[in-house]
């Protein structure tokens, strides 16, 4: 028996997420079984265990890979001084979109978390589950204090609240955006939109409430 190198594993890796991409984007998350996966990539069930223990395993799978490029950047722009904290979180958001309205794949994959992905007992756990959803927040957080230490925001900001707006912001947008793309060209309206948020987090940022 040939044994597999490790681009071969590799490349059968990257297949299987293509394959489940696609079955998730026709039948939806819930309805979709390792089995689909596995007859749209011409495999066998037993290489997607190899790779995978559940379909829950796989959708992470499927979910790093979309987020990847935005993570790089989030950890790239956190891993240095940052001299100007707003401009920073607007650089973000500008990236965001750029990816999800330029990049097919990207487009595709947030049309699955967003429109495909039934709010079943298992992808609540998922969402729970995913760590680095809650360590980008905190790197964003972060983002925001610079800019209270800079004197760019007010010492009793509200970083937690400051933090969801943006967040709600970008979500929402795609979200909507996502279900009738022809509605407007969002690539080419990105920056006035994100401007327009950042407008309002600058000059009437969320307070923390004094109890």
């Amino acid at each position: 028996m040939v044994r597999k190198t490790k681009e071969d594993t590799q490349q059968t890796y990257e297949a299987l997420l293509n394959a489940a991409e696609q079955v998730f984007c026709e039948k939806g998350v819930s309805k979709s079984t390792l089995n689909d996966v596995a007859c749209a990539a011409g495999m066998t069930r037993g290489a997607i265990y190899w790779h995978f223990k559940d379909k829950k395993e796989l959708f992470h799978a499927l979910c790093d890979r979309a987020f990847m490029p935005i993570e790089m950047m989030l950890n790239e722009i956190t891993s240095n001084s940052i001299d100007d904290p707003m401009a920073a979180i607007r650089q973000l958001n500008l990236h965001f979109i750029a990816q999800v309205t330029a990049n097919t794949r990207q487009t595709k994959m947030m049309d699955i978390i967003f429109h495909r992905c039934e709010k079943t007992a298992e992808m609540q756990s998922f969402i729970q589950e995913r760590e680095s959803r809650n360590e980008c927040l905190d790197k964003i957080g972060d983002i925001f204090r610079e800019g209270v230490k800079k004197g760019i925001l007010p010492p009793d900001t509200d970083i937690q609240i400051a933090v969801q707006i943006n967040h709600a912001f970008l979500i929402g947008l795609i979200h909507e955006w996502l279900i009738e793309p022809s509605a407007y060209d969002l690539a080419a309206h990105a920056e006035m939109m994100i401007d327009a948020v950042l407008f309002g987090l600058l000059n009437k940022p969320p307070l923390k409430k004094v109890s």
